[in-house]
């Protein structure tokens, strides 16, 4: 599966997007050919692409020189010129799911129907350009999913045809809602509504880059020049690892904890895997001035992490936790009820890649129970137990 990372760190736009694209390879002809199927003015506009630097990161700068002005345009009049054109079905599709989501945040924003939005800069032919630019560009390279990291808020003031309005501006706020963003770039709009709306169109997750095989790397440049980090816009092209059936991921959080008691620390492990947890465990760990602790660990799959997290968080004392992903090879496991001596008992049973059971053990909580009913030493049942499964293997 050809999978595209955006490194959007330090913010996007949609010629910052082109301008990646273009850098992982797609030739800029086949762009002006695959544009030219649009029902845009003759001669109202021209490509072009600049190698440059950012804060000295070389970067591909992608241009659009308008000369034609019409900056009104209702957002279905755009959808209907792409839904017309001789475009593929695949670019079209995602050309205008982008500006659904512009439209939809405009909308919102100026409390209108979608029917009556109609666009200033958006809807400029250099902002068309870039969003179907973006969509040609993707099916050239065969990308099948798309991720993205975290979204610089930025900060300011940005001139608009609605005037002077603050970072983010309103349509981008809109559109970020949702996403994972930070505020460790300074001042400036780092993202602008057409980056923030490709993005929400066509991004399947945020956060870290995905495990893939790196094949490509592109960067596109910004228009301006910030002091504070390069402006650009990085993308990774590869392929993604596909997992066998033995294997996944998982998050492994950890908290190190020196004020908890027993009984808190325990209640917490119980809570945590009744929410789901794949495993808890506690370690001993000797803490600042000289104190005692003990550091809570626990597994879970990806979507379990925040409500587990506040689980922790709830539960004991921690203030802070700890958090990375890590990849495990697993067995197949199965449990099926045999009948003993005993009357029926649950046995878990483990399987190897090619079906083969490997061993089989009787469940805890059975052989307690027998144990008591019995009036024997529940090590005796899980060692008869145990013998009944291997002799029958």
């Amino acid at each position: 599966m050809i999978t595209l990372y955006f490194d959007c760190y330090a913010g996007i736009s949609g010629d910052m997007t082109v301008g990646a694209l273009l850098d992982l390879g797609v030739p800029l002809e086949h762009v002006r050919k695959e544009l030219s199927a649009l029902e845009l003015p003759p001669g109202s506009y021209t490509l072009s692409t600049s190698r440059t630097e950012r804060l000295q990161i070389p970067a591909l700068k992608f241009d659009v020189a308008v000369h034609d002005h019409h900056t009104h345009r209702h957002y279905s009049r755009i959808d209907a010129m792409i839904a017309a054109s001789g475009l593929s079905d695949q670019v079209k599709e995602k050309s205008r799911l982008i500006f659904r989501c512009l439209a939809e945040a405009e909308a919102k924003v100026h409390g209108v129907a979608i029917e009556n939005v109609h666009f200033h800069e958006v809807g400029a032919i250099d902002s068309i350009v870039d969003i179907v630019a973006t969509a040609i560009c993707l099916e050239h390279l065969q990308v099948e999913q798309i991720y993205a990291s975290a979204l610089p808020l930025g900060s300011g003031f940005v001139e608009t045809a609605h005037g002077r309005l603050s970072v983010p501006a309103p349509a981008t706020a809109e559109l970020l809602k949702g996403l994972p963003v930070h505020g460790e770039c300074g001042s400036g709009e780092r993202v602008t509504p057409t980056g923030a709306a490709i993005l929400v169109a066509l991004v399947s997750g945020f956060g870290q880059q995905p495990t893939m095989l790196l094949e490509k790397t592109g960067c596109g440049a910004g228009g301006r020049d910030f002091t504070d980090c390069p402006n650009i816009l990085r993308a990774f092209l590869g392929s993604k690892v596909e997992k066998s059936d033995h294997a996944d991921e998982v998050i492994v959080v950890e908290a190190n904890i020196d004020d908890s008691t027993p009984e808190v620390l325990g209640y917490a492990m119980e809570r945590l895997l009744e929410e789901g947890a794949l495993d808890v465990f506690f370690a001993s760990i000797q803490m600042k001035k000289n104190r005692p602790g003990v550091m809570v660990s626990f597994l879970c799959h990806p979507e379990q992490l925040e409500l587990l997290s506040q689980t922790l968080l709830v539960e004991t004392t921690a203030i802070g936790l700890r958090y990375y992903r890590a990849d495990r090879i697993i067995l197949q496991r199965r449990v099926v009820e045999r009948q003993t001596d005993f009357g029926p008992v649950r046995f878990k049973e483990i399987i190897d890649s090619s079906g083969k059971m490997l061993r089989r053990s009787p469940e805890y909580e059975d052989c307690r129970r027998i144990a008591r009913e019995k009036e024997i030493p529940c090590r005796e049942v899980m060692e008869r137990l145990q013998y009944i499964g291997v002799s029958e293997a």
